[in-house]
């Protein structure tokens, strides 16, 4: 498409959603009562899960997190004694100049979708836009994007092309709306972003003042509100993507019609593909039914009966690529997306990249053994819903946002289901000859009786009871897969 026909398809939205051409009515209008039609599509409530990635300018620094861009500017921080040492003053080398060094000469799309199809993942979410505000795609809005300059190609749109070769989902992560105060601390200090010829890139850099949990500074802009939606559109309209994710700060209340104006248009567009389609937000920025609440780092301590989803990362410090980051155990991922799994939940988990375009040997391996015991217990996940409880066990489940599960055992037991099959999964694998306790199971807390339990991936003959207080399963000597154990449960009928 044109930069013209773009800029009229942009004049002719505004014009839609402001009533002001009336030919057709579309099915979904700006308001709140109307989004409440959206139902969550069944594509995404049964792929439970999916790869996110964060890759940016800020792989080249790659040191303490993402957050580099703005932590560089802020005097006395680790970052900004790190930039001074390392590349000199901020006004002789600015974020900028990393961009030359973001070569991204080894990414191959092809090969990064076949891993995360190897890891069981069944959609993906590339960031189009960090709060640096470099555009990973070919935007007719900046000059300041991966196709221009560094990489020089259109890393979301090959993205999107190895997914839908692969048959997986595509989505887009947007964090435009952050870059609002990004920068805003480079104009205490002499520096680039100071500099009026990089103020199409650093600006507006406003003052901010305040945390993620609580921001006070000035309000935002119509200009720069515009200006999101309207990058958020051309990211619709370039890659028809199944799923937008939204960073925490698009709940700022003079966000709210903007909020409403890109929902209705997306899923009137997405009527038009013949496609079902999802937002993700964070706090509060829409109502619950008209689109897919998401957690960072977090988890719901129960049954949410909308679905929902938890973005973490393998990285435990940075979402991006740092020298020094530590990573979560294969272990870690797989239990945690089992808990998540039995509330209703999706986990989107995060790799950052290497500048070069190569991913790490941590990530890849917690990929890979991820997608290994997917590969004997998918049956027990994909495509399942809740049971009547997400399940029992003397650990305490993580609830919130930015918290750390602690480690799972045996005696933690999941539940799901799909038709009239019941599936148990334990948070660890068991002793070998492991007396199996699940007291949900008893038969005086549930009614139905049970007549088969197999154990997922093995043909072996399993000895169990179903006690008024407990059914009790002995566990074999041996395990199909490692980290955990999925039992199938047919009962009665």
């Amino acid at each position: 498409m044109t930069h013209r026909r773009f800029f009229l398809a942009i004049y002719i939205f505004f014009l839609l959603i402001s009533g002001q051409i009336k030919a057709q009515q579309p099915k979904y209008q700006a308001t709140w009562e109307s989004l409440e039609q959206y139902k969550i599509p069944d594509w995404f409530r049964d792929a439970k899960f999916g790869i996110f990635i964060h890759w940016g300018i800020y792989s080249v620094p790659a040191y303490q997190n993402e957050w580099y861009p703005r932590n560089m500017y802020i005097k006395d921080s680790k970052e900004y004694k790190h930039h001074m040492e390392t590349y000199g003053p901020q006004n002789k080398f600015g974020y900028k100049d990393f961009i030359p060094m973001f070569t991204a000469q080894y990414f191959d799309a092809d090969k990064w979708v076949d891993l995360f199809k190897k890891a069981g993942a069944k959609y993906i979410v590339p960031v189009a836009e960090h709060h640096d505000g470099f555009a990973m795609y070919n935007t007719a809005l900046s000059r300041w994007n991966a196709v221009q300059m560094g990489p020089k190609k259109d890393i979301i749109g090959e993205l999107e092309k190895a997914s839908r070769k692969a048959n997986l989902h595509f989505g887009v992560s947007s964090h435009r709306i952050e870059h609002w105060w990004f920068f805003g601390e480079g104009k205490s200090l002499d520096s680039d972003v100071k500099d009026s010829a990089y103020s199409d890139f650093y600006g507006p850099a406003t003052p901010f003042d305040g945390t993620k949990a609580g921001v006070k500074g000035p309000p935002l802009t119509a200009q720069f509100m515009n200006d999101w939606l309207l990058r958020d559109v051309e990211l619709v309209n370039l890659y028809h993507p199944d799923l937008v994710w939204f960073d925490w700060w698009i709940d700022q209340t003079e966000m709210e019609p903007y909020r409403k104006s890109f929902a209705a248009f997306y899923y009137n567009q997405a009527i038009k593909w013949n496609k079902e389609v999802v937002i993700n937000y964070k706090h509060e920025a829409y109502p619950g039914h008209t689109a897919v609440l998401d957690l960072e780092r977090g988890k719901l301590p129960g049954i949410r009966e909308e679905a929902w989803q938890t973005d973490d990362a393998i990285g435990n410090n940075s979402w991006g690529f740092t020298n020094d980051n530590s990573f979560k155990s294969v272990q870690y991922v797989i239990t945690n997306l089992i808990d998540i799994v039995s509330k209703n939940g999706n986990l989107l988990l995060n790799i950052g990249p290497r500048s070069d375009g190569t991913i790490t040997e941590e990530e890849t391996n917690v990929l890979l053994g991820t997608g290994k015991w997917l590969s004997v217990n998918g049956e027990a996940i994909y495509g399942t819903r809740p049971w009547k409880i997400f399940g029992e066990g003397p650990t305490e489940s993580a609830s919130g946002e930015f918290k750390t599960q602690k480690p799972f055992t045996s005696k933690d037991i999941r539940f799901t289901t799909k038709g009239v099959t019941l599936y148990a999964i334990t948070l660890a694998l068991p002793a070998p000859g492991e007396s199996i306790q699940i007291h949900s199971l008893g038969s005086n807390q549930n009614n139905s009786t049970i007549a088969r339990i197999e154990i997922i991936g093995s043909d072996k003959k399993l000895k169990w009871s179903q006690g008024k207080n407990a059914l009790i399963i002995q566990a074999p000597d041996s395990f199909p897969s490692e980290n955990a154990t999925a039992f199938r449960i047919s009962f009665v009928r």
